[in-house]
């Protein structure tokens, strides 16, 4: 069985002026299929699809120095984002200036591919830092990347085999702050690892006006928190047959006070690699409603009248029921409702027949 899976590789920076022009390029087929899909909205009433704007672009590719996909890929990507974000016209991607957008070339399958050690596309070679041997694999879409510090990525879909866990596990995971990950069996994930470490640094920078630093401090964070999220979804989906996440929405919390907490904390990354890990090796991931999981008590189902309850109840850690007098980990308890939720357990208990 085989499944999709991206991978990443970082491109020479010899090629970064290269990439810069067509990523410039790509600036401009974007922008004129934004101008031409406004004024055909405004003048005639007519919505433009990928395959309408691929007529208007056809040939531009010599022109522009851009592989004919691309101009396609360019097309489908924003006929796909207008009907996402319900718009008549969408952002224009900058080439220069403060605010200018992250270099973008996309490709379809077919496109690009591996030739002499080398990624092969648009007539040229570009050498890469070849950490996965790309060569065993044929590529499908993809595109190159560019960051915050002018660093290029190919990006590429390819299919692998599939690799069962042999792990028999059940994990229910509670999703916080302070602690990223509480799983229903004590194991957790501190954040303090990610940001807190370099946040003198980074004010330092800061006020200095080094932006090249605070640019590079950014990306350290960056790479650790995701380097620590990805070691903890893989110890999980090594020993687990089952894991269940509560439904927290980061999105939601960022708008409110706690956004600099919610967002270094990285849930939403954490469980799109939980995802995607336990896809592939065909384990089952679930996201279930976690209301009420941190003011019931995971042993009996009752919830007390000493629970921690709304945000007065954050600072309570550790409490213990009135009705089985069980003391509980607030984290733990809750990861453990959330597991008993995935397995489906009745709320109210078992109904008189």
């Amino acid at each position: 069985m085989k499944n999709t899976k991206a991978l990443k590789v970082r491109v020479r920076d010899k090629h970064a002026p290269l990439l810069r022009q067509m990523a410039r390029s790509v600036n401009r087929v974007w922008n004129y299929a934004n101008e031409l899909s406004q004024r055909s909205i405004r003048e005639r009433g007519v919505f433009l699809s990928a395959f309408d704007l691929d007529r208007h672009t056809q040939g531009a590719g010599k022109l522009l120095g851009l592989h004919s996909q691309t101009l396609q890929e360019v097309s489908r990507e924003y006929a796909t984002r207008r009907m996402q974000f319900r718009k008549h016209r969408l952002n224009w991607r900058k080439s220069g200036g403060v605010r200018r957008s992250l270099g973008w070339i996309p490709f379809k399958a077919g496109a690009a591919s591996w030739k002499h050690g080398q990624i092969y596309h648009n007539g040229q070679h570009f050498q890469v830092w070849d950490s996965y041997g790309l060569g065993q694999y044929r590529f499908r879409s993809g595109s190159f990347n560019e960051d915050a510090r002018g660093r290029w990525y190919f990006n590429v879909v390819v299919e692998v085999e599939v690799t069962p866990s042999p792990g028999q596990d059940a994990i229910g995971i509670d999703l916080g702050l302070k602690v990223v990950a509480t799983c229903s069996d004590g194991t957790r994930l501190e954040n303090s690892r990610f940001y807190r470490e370099l946040e003198p640094k980074l004010a330092v920078a800061q006020r200095a006006g080094k932006k090249a630093r605070v640019r590079a401090i950014h990306a350290k964070i960056a790479n650790r928190r995701k380097d620590a999220l990805h070691q903890f979804s893989r110890a999980l989906v090594e020993r687990c047959g089952l894991i269940v996440v509560g439904d927290v929405c980061s999105t939601k919390l960022a708008k409110t006070t706690m956004a600099k907490s919610v967002l270094d904390a990285g849930w939403g990354q954490l469980k799109t690699m939980l995802a995607y890990k336990c896809a592939h090796a065909g384990i089952v991931f679930k996201e279930v409603n976690e209301a009420y999981t941190t003011q019931t008590c995971s042993c009996c189902g009752a919830i007390s009248r000493n629970s921690p309850k709304g945000r007065a109840g954050l600072g309570i850690r550790e409490w213990t029921c009135c009705a089985c007098g069980v003391r509980h980990d607030r984290d733990i308890n809750a990861a453990r409702n959330i597991l008993a939720a995935g397995h489906g357990r009745p709320a109210g208990g078992i109904p008189v027949l």
